[in-house]
């Protein structure tokens, strides 16, 4: 069994899969933590929330890197529809990965900007709710995609129309 385990782990494919919700669904619990320590004027818990927040937009980076690695693989396996959908999906994350960085990096300035400009805390704090907002509509718009690649059951729609690939 840890064989089998440790053979997983070693395909892009299955990392791919196995981290991609970190930044969706840890996202979505940081920041319902961070909304409510903001409520309840906790900064204890804002940077509880803050620290979560940065992890969980830099844990996007090992999501496409390993997504990146597995693209030949998956779309040797995908029929054409799937293929539409993987042409879709990383062309989603590539244009939208951006605000990933840029939530990890209004996150940091959050948690280290008020040490030494405390009413900086403030408009940074609501800064990184919007900016996560964006992000999780973000990730949920290039999930959405990524979904379909290999789930014939999830496709209640036709295909993204997809440019043929320069040769």
């Amino acid at each position: 069994m840890i064989d089998t385990i440790l053979r997983d782990l070693e395909q892009p494919e299955y990392l791919h899969v196995l981290l991609n919700p970190m930044p969706l669904y840890g996202l979505a619990i940081a920041l319902f933590g961070l909304i409510a320590a903001t409520y309840l004027h906790s900064r204890g818990g804002q940077l509880t929330a803050l620290v979560l927040i940065f992890a969980t937009a830099l844990s996007v980076w090992p999501v496409v890197y390993h997504g990146d690695r597995a693209y030949d693989r998956v779309l040797s396996l995908a029929d054409d529809d799937g293929q539409a959908w993987l042409k879709a999906h990383v062309h989603r994350a590539d244009k939208l990965v951006f605000l990933y960085y840029a939530l990890a990096l209004v996150s940091a300035g959050a948690i280290f900007v008020p040490k030494k400009w405390p009413r900086a805390a403030r408009p940074l704090v609501f800064a990184t709710i919007l900016l996560a907002v964006a992000s999780l509509g973000a990730g949920s718009y290039i999930a959405h995609a990524g979904g379909k690649i290999r789930h014939r059951e999830f496709r209640n729609v036709p295909p993204p129309v997809t440019q043929p690939e320069p040769r």
